[in-house]
């Protein structure tokens, strides 16, 4: 399971809980629950790597906990 950081928030204008992982950028999810919204960011961190790779793209290491957040 990939270390990133991710960051879960309410959306009222979504009406779902919103996932991001600020370390890869527009990696964002969600879900109608906050199980749902984690469940799924791990399903796009997954694929934003793997897409990453097939285009030779650099992949950040995971920082962790973000010291100004």
């Amino acid at each position: 399971m990939p270390k990133y950081e991710i960051i879960i928030y309410w959306s009222d204008e979504d009406g779902s809980f919103i996932a991001e992982a600020p370390e890869l950028p527009g990696c964002m999810a969600d879900g109608k629950t906050y199980e749902e919204a984690i469940k799924n960011i791990y399903v796009i961190i997954d694929e934003w790597i793997a897409t990453a790779k097939e285009l030779g793209r650099d992949i950040p290491v995971p920082k962790g906990r973000l010291m100004y957040a």
